[in-house]
């Protein structure tokens, strides 16, 4: 709608100077039909009378039921016109009630903060992503001054808790200070339970805030105005920086926010004066923050975790290796938002890069390798597998003699004595020769090693074992065995 003043000068450009209607519309910046109507609603005396509607009779009906229960929806409004009558469409009957609809509009006051006193806390949704065969949830943390308007944001691929505070440390790093005071909107990190005016945070924020030294503050239930600079700030990410933008990593993605930050969302006019902006105003503001303590506030992630049987840990959707000696153990596993670590105490079993895939097994070589070493020790510790270890090639004839029907344990045993008897270097050229001849049977290689010299019999050294040498081993009569041997006189006259 054009304003008194417009429509006074098209009238006076028209009816004095006689100029054409596009000539006018030129002019004042508006268009031709408006400069019609403008022209049109003078000569005729006034605005042209409105033309009759089916809703008219309802008029009357629709203002009392609305002035009786002013949010009552429109659907139900015509339903019960229909129910009294009304035959018409229900968008005639909808443009019929948005008009005579009370606009009931709470008047509010402008918030004043002291630089350095506030700044607002919120989360923004930004739809889903694929992480490989994932689907993740992506957020940014959104925390703005209340008297500066600086912000930080940053994103991540969901709303935990753990995120939450390191948003704010990651904010507090970022501005090298923090506010007196945080506001928030009733979240489940920040609130967990309000009863009137009492209300109980988060024991963890409540840490965070004495780790910090600022007074947490919780806006009142469906008072969204209270924090309308932080939903402000968001609706400017949503505009300015995430419309028409891709990414390929999350890193990237922050990458880029920063960098908007600084170069757009930073040069931008502070509201309350036009010659000086957000980055200049947070250049006063940054004094007047809360200096930083020593060291930052710790936000990893810390679960119990146990493996019974894998050498693999469970943790968001993916499995972290650890060694075979922490296996069926109590461990406790620590997740920032780059590493993941498995802790024994104050032990160190791995570290890994997280992943935030799904069903992906995270594994150190090294703990694989300490895996396939128990498994060949043990099987070393078999009879077959002390055979194969001393004579790779007895695995070749067993597989054959095994196929022509003979029995592995029986060959076996009696390779393992061949082997005592001779060595792993005549065994080893006897087993060659036998599978050169095609007779892979432990008999075969014993025939073939009885043309061999057998190997001479050791004296054992028992020097490295003086318990040993001071046994006393009394030697038994041998004519005690004679007798054994020999026929007793009583069972020879019988």
């Amino acid at each position: 709608m054009i304003s008194l003043e417009t429509r006074a000068a098209i009238r006076r450009y028209f009816y004095a100077e006689h100029w054409k209607i596009g000539t006018i519309a030129a002019e004042v910046g508006v268009h031709p039909d408006a400069v019609r109507n403008a022209i049109e609603t003078q000569r005729l005396g006034g605005a042209p009378p409105l033309r009759a509607s089916i809703v008219d009779p309802y008029l009357a009906f629709i203002r009392e039921v609305l002035s009786q229960h002013p949010r009552l929806r429109a659907t139900r409004i015509y339903q019960m016109a229909r129910e009294r009558g009304y035959t018409g469409s229900e968008v005639q009957l909808r443009r019929a009630v948005g008009r005579l609809r009370p606009q009931i509009r709470e008047p509010f006051l402008r918030l004043e903060t002291f630089p350095g006193e506030q700044a607002q806390v919120d989360w923004a949704h930004f739809g889903h992503v694929p992480v490989g065969r994932a689907r993740r949830a992506l957020s940014c943390f959104v925390m703005t001054l209340s008297y500066s308007r600086a912000l930080y944001l940053e994103f991540f691929f969901d709303q935990t808790l753990e995120n939450f505070l390191r948003g704010h440390v990651h904010a507090f790093e970022a501005w090298n200070g923090q506010p007196r005071m945080l506001l928030y909107d009733n979240l489940r990190s920040a609130v967990l339970e309000r009863r009137g005016t009492e209300i109980h945070f988060h024991p963890r924020l409540m840490e965070l805030s004495g780790h910090y030294h600022f007074a947490l503050r919780a806006c009142q239930v469906r008072a969204g105005n209270q924090k309308g600079r932080v939903e402000r700030a968001i609706r400017y990410v949503r505009d300015s920086f995430w419309a028409g933008r891709r990414f390929t990593t999350l890193a990237e993605c922050n990458r880029q926010a920063w960098l908007w930050r600084d170069q757009v969302a930073h040069q931008r006019r502070w509201p309350q004066q036009d010659g000086r902006t957000v980055a200049e105003v947070f250049a006063d503001e940054q004094p007047r923050l809360l200096p930083p303590p020593l060291h930052p506030f710790p936000t990893d992630r810390i679960e119990a975790v146990c493996s019974h049987k894998t050498i693999y840990v469970r943790f968001d959707l993916n499995d972290y290796s650890i060694p075979p000696e922490a296996v069926g153990r109590p461990l406790t596993l620590v997740a920032s938002d780059t590493t993941v670590r498995i802790l024994d105490g104050a032990v160190e079993w791995a570290r890994h890069p997280r992943s935030y895939d799904r069903q992906q097994q995270v594994l150190d070589p090294q703990h694989r390798d300490a895996v396939l070493k128990l498994k060949r020790r043990a099987f070393h510790a078999t009879p077959a597998g002390r055979l194969e270890q001393a004579v790779p090639e007895s695995k070749i004839l067993l597989d054959r003699a095994f196929e022509q029907g003979e029995s592995a344990g029986s060959q076996t045993a009696q390779l393992l004595k061949l082997l005592e008897e001779y060595g792993p270097a005549a065994l080893r050229r006897a087993i060659l020769e036998a599978l050169e001849h095609n007779t892979p049977r432990a008999c075969s290689v014993a025939f073939l090693l009885c043309r061999q010299p057998r190997l001479p019999r050791l004296r054992v050294d028992l020097s490295g074992h003086p318990q040993a040498e001071s046994i006393d081993v009394r030697p038994h009569n041998l004519e005690t065995y004679d007798e054994l041997a020999r026929p007793h006189d009583d069972a020879s006259d019988e």
